[in-house]
Order: C-alpha cells, then structure tokens, then sequence
C-alpha cells in the first residue's frame, strides 16, 4: 500500500467511492460546491484552492466578476464544502508598488511552507505570470516579486524545500490562448530569484493520450508519499469544438522531482458531468487543490468546472498510485 507523507487530517471532506465506478476519481455528489453567483458580484467562481487553516480551512477563489474582471477573494469554510467568500478582493501589501499594481489575477494555489502560507497565482505584468505572495492568517497578503518573466502559467509550490531549495512548477506560455505547454521545475534559495530550470514533461503528441495532445499544466501542489511526488494535472485536447481539459497523475521523484517515474496514459477525470460541460467555457476540469489525510490516504480534490463554478472530488492515494503505474506512458 502506498503512503502520504505528511500530516493526519480526520475532518477531510469525505464520500466513499460508489459500488461498481470503474474510474481512480469520484465526484460529490452535491456538487457542484460553489455556484457561479456565490459573491453578489460574481460572474463565476472557479479554479481555486483550498488548505486546513485552524479549526477549520481557508482558501484563495478566482472570482470573475459582473464585469468578467480577473481577480482573487479570501474565503473560509468549516467543514471544506459550505464557503463564505469574502465580497471584497485581495488588497496586497509589498515593498515594490510597481509590483503591486494590478492588471489581473487568476488561477490561485495556496502552499503552506514551515511557519505561513504562500500564494501563487497567475499574475498580469505586461503579460501572464507568477506572482507570489505569503500570508498568516489569510487576512493581509504580503506579496513578493513575481518569479518569473512573461509568459508564464499555472505556478506550483512544492510544499517543502527540496535539496534545501524552494520549488515550484510551472508552465512558460505566450500572449495569446498558449497553443503549447509543458511542465518546467525551478528552484530558489529566496523566493526571489529563481533558476536551475528544468524540464519535467511536456503534451504527449501520439495518439495512445491523445487527451494530453495539445498542453498540460500542474495542478495541485505535489503530493509527498513513499513513491516519490504525486502530481495531479491537467491535459488538454484540441477538438474540432474547441479544447477540452482533463485531470491526469503522474509520479515525479523524490529528490529530483524533474524526473518522471510514471504518468499516466489514461485520464482520471474528464467534463461529463453538466456543470462540467456546460459554463463559460465548455468542457473543462482544472484542477487546483488537494487535501490529504496521511492516516487514511484519503484526497479530496478541488477543481474548476466549465470555467463557472467549483466542483470537489475524491480519490485515494492507492488509487492514484495504482492508477498511474498500472496505466503509465
């Protein structure tokens, strides 16, 4: 049996896997958790993340507004399924004002690294990219340089230091709709200054995944289990309807996480679901968070859904893990 490395979480938001699914992720049945119109101001509310955060969980939500302005809200739950999202965005604070001038915000992860919690997001800056920042109590952001040039996406925290770095995940992009994508590791001694990039993988042009053709992206921050890194991502497929996003696994080494083990050739969740195909954008399951419970090997997944609202899911860490080898590229 494999095992997450990490921290026990009894009050994981939980449902056991229906009789019969053939599938590694199961959906909530109640889903999905927030609607489109959970702020009075918003148009849409997806693409989040969530951790434990005191008694309960705290988490960072993409609201698109009325206006379908780009920008990131505060939220806090009790038992990481019923959220009370704050009306008013982010307010950074910072030494530079120039960074913290704001063109856009969207697609946040939450990490918690030794003593705070770290927030990325994709950040506008003349171009789409890493912004980064810390917080405490989830009430004032301190934000820190962005971390890399334009063009870049989907930027993940490891949730630890790696060889006495930090590291983080990412996938260089471009101006436009990013008709490539593949996934790069960088690491830092500051948070400020990053480097040592390298390659981890990148869209799988043949024809065996095609659901991984066009580009693929981080999701989740990695997993730590006994396996080496656990990675949830997302692929996507350009159809003759316009693209369509998928959740895949991969297992990346412990100590040299740019180091592919296994990924896996079949999906593990595709837009089946009405909520999933049918929003803003069609067809999509982006996912962005994950809790764990290291006691039971339970994961619950937070994940976008047709650009529009916020759907949960839930695997194990057996699950993945079989999954992903048994099914491996």
């Amino acid at each position: 049996m494999s095992k997450i490395i990490g921290n026990a979480l009894p009050d994981i938001p939980w449902q056991e896997k229906p009789e019969g699914y053939r599938m590694p992720v199961w959906r909530y049945d109640g889903n999905p958790i927030i609607h489109r119109d959970g702020i009075p101001t918003s148009n849409s509310i997806f693409n989040s993340a969530v951790v434990p955060f005191q008694d309960g969980y705290a988490g960072v939500f993409r609201c698109d507004s009325l206006g379908v302005s780009m920008d990131i809200f505060a939220g806090f739950s009790k038992d990481g399924i019923h959220w009370e999202i704050n009306h008013e965005a982010i307010s950074f604070e910072g030494e530079d004002k120039e960074i913290l001038k704001r063109e856009y915000r969207y697609d946040p992860r939450v990490c918690f690294i030794e003593d705070r919690y770290y927030i990325t997001w994709c950040n506008g800056y003349h171009g789409p990219t890493i912004g980064l920042a810390y917080t405490f109590d989830f009430k004032t952001f301190v934000q820190l340089e962005n971390a890399f040039l334009p063009y870049n996406r989907n930027g993940v925290l490891f949730p630890k230091k790696i060889n006495g770095k930090y590291a983080m995940l990412s996938r260089p992009s471009d101006t436009g709709h990013t008709p490539f994508g593949d996934i790069f590791y960088s690491q830092s001694s500051d948070l400020e200054y990053w480097g040592h990039h390298r390659f981890v993988m990148g869209a799988y042009r043949g024809d065996a995944s095609a659901w991984q053709a066009t580009k693929i992206g981080p999701g989740p921050c990695p997993i730590e289990t006994d396996e080496g890194w656990l990675l949830i991502y997302h692929g996507v497929l350009n159809t003759c309807n316009g693209f369509v996003y998928r959740m895949g696994a991969a297992i990346l080494d412990a100590d040299e996480p740019w180091k592919v083990k296994y990924r896996s050739k079949f999906y593990i969740l595709s837009p089946q679901e009405s909520y999933e195909l049918t929003g803003d954008v069609p067809n999509v399951t982006f996912p962005c968070a994950a809790l764990t419970d290291a006691a039971t090997g339970r994961i619950a997944i937070y994940y976008g859904c047709a650009d529009t609202v916020t759907g949960l899911a839930f695997t194990t860490v057996d699950e993945l893990v079989n999954w992903t080898k048994k099914n491996s590229l």
